[in-house]
Parts: C-alpha cells; sequence; structure tokens
C-alpha cells in the first residue's frame, strides 16, 4: 500500500495533543520566550551578545525541544498506552501513513509554537537586523524536525517516553552538551545552531559545520520515521508489544 497523508489520522492527532493538559505547555512556551525577548530588549536594548544567548540558551536549547516532545509524545504515547491504537492498526491504513500523518502534526506545533516564536524573539531583540531572527528560525526548524523523528520512535519503544526525552534533553543535550565538546558531533541543538550560524551571522559552535548538521538532521529524520513505521508495524490490535 502507498505511502500518503491522512487527514483522518491528522485529524485525531490533534485532538491527542490538544484534548490533554500538556496541550496547554505549548501555549506557554513560546509565550515564555518571545516575553523575555521583549524584557532583554527593554533592559539592554540591541545587544547582540544578549540576544545570542536568548535564542540559543533558551530558544534552540529550551524551548524547540520541549515544544517537539510534547507535540510529538502527545501524538502516539497515550495512544498506545490506553490501547487507542488499535482502532488505527485495525484500519487497511500503511503504517507509514500514520506516523507520516502524525509527525505533520508535530512539526505544524513545532513551526507554531517553536519557529514562529524564535523568529518573532529574533526581530524584538534584533529589530535592524532580520537576518539574526531567521536565522535562528532556520535551525529551529531542522532542529525541531529531528526532535519531532526521534521522539516519534521514543514513543512506539518505550510507555514513558515523556520522561525518557526529558533526561535525554538534560542529561545529553544540556549538561554533557555543555561540558563535552565531542557531544556536539550528536547533539540536535548543536545542529540547530551550526544551521542558524550562517544566516544568522552569529558564532554559536566551534567547528561543526552547517553542511554536517543538515545532512546529520536528514539522517535522523529518515532513521526515525522508517525505525518508527516498523515498530509500529510490530505492534498487534491490542497495542501490547
Amino acid at each position: 500500500m502507498s505511502v500518503a497523508f491522512s487527514t483522518t489520522v491528522a485529524r485525531i492527532g490533534v485532538q491527542s495533543v490538544f484534548g490533554r493538559r500538556r496541550g496547554v505547555l505549548l501555549f506557554v512556551l513560546p509565550a515564555v520566550l518571545v516575553g523575555l525577548a521583549v524584557l532583554v530588549r527593554l533592559l539592554v536594548g540591541e545587544d547582540e551578545l544578549a540576544a545570542r544567548h536568548t535564542l540559543y540558551g533558551l530558544g534552540l536549547v529550551v524551548v524547540v525541544p520541549l515544544v517537539a516532545l510534547l507535540a510529538t509524545t502527545g501524538l502516539l504515547a497515550p495512544e498506545i498506552d490506553d490501547g487507542s491504537i488499535s482502532y488505527l492498526l485495525a484500519k487497511p491504513i500503511s503504517r507509514y501513513t500514520i506516523v507520516l500523518s502524525k509527525l505533520a502534526v508535530a512539526a505544524a506545533c513545532v513551526v507554531a509554537f517553536a519557529v514562529v516564536p524564535v523568529l518573532a524573539a529574533g526581530l524584538v531583540l534584533r529589530t535592524g537586523d532580520p537576518a539574526f531572527g531567521l536565522g535562528f528560525a532556520l535551525g529551529a526548524l531542522a532542529g525541531g524536525l529531528a526532535y519531532c523523528a526521534l521522539f516519534a520512535l521514543l514513543s512506539v519503544l518505550t510507555r514513558h517516553a515523556v520522561v525518557v526525552g526529558l533526561i535525554y534533553l538534560l542529561i545529553w543535550e544540556s549538561l554533557l552538551g555543555g561540558l563535552l565538546d565531542g557531544v556536539r558531533w550528536l547533539s540536535v541543538s548543536r545542529w540547530s545552531a551550526a544551521i542558524a550560524e550562517p544566516v544568522a551571522d552569529v558564532p554559536l559552535v566551534d567547528g561543526l559545520g552547517m553542511g554536517y548538521a543538515l545532512v546529520a538532521n536528514v539522517v535522523v529524520i529518515v532513521l526515525g520515521v522508517w525505525l518508527t513505521g516498523r515498530r509500529l508495524r510490530a505492534f498487534n490490535l491490542t497495542g501490547d508489544e
């Protein structure tokens, strides 16, 4: 069966994300980012260093991955937990159609609640340099899509996807990413920064080129979608492993 987008699956996905309490956080996170950007602008003006730390330290490292985590795990993990995934698995729909349709919803959430707010915050912080905000927005988009693919796979591997995802973000992306230089080669947030660098024209990550970051993002997205689809095909109709 050919892989295609399913509006029915996407609609169920939207209900899964916004029909739960975690959906509220999708509105809170961008509000915090933009609000802090306004505060920084009022306090220090168009300071490049302050703007860089705000968009990178809060935007790319915190808001983008958390939005992707909340959106993606809210699409598959709850349905697997309560067994309602059996409704979709019983239909004559390709498992990859389910995955891609769900991820389309997650990607839309990333654009609406991470990419656009990062762009808006960049324009607030550096009004006279629109390329600054655009660069970080591109990095947020690339990183957000990679995170969605990772967290989608996590959702079908464990019933505690949110907890495991938070541990991954805190330990690998934040703690070890700030302590060990070698982590940058396997860090989505560092890839996002490398993609933002040339457009925003600011130094963010040493020794990591945009070309590598783009290829790494594509590899993670493709592998994440493929492995998630394969894993989903292994579920029986009760959603049990």
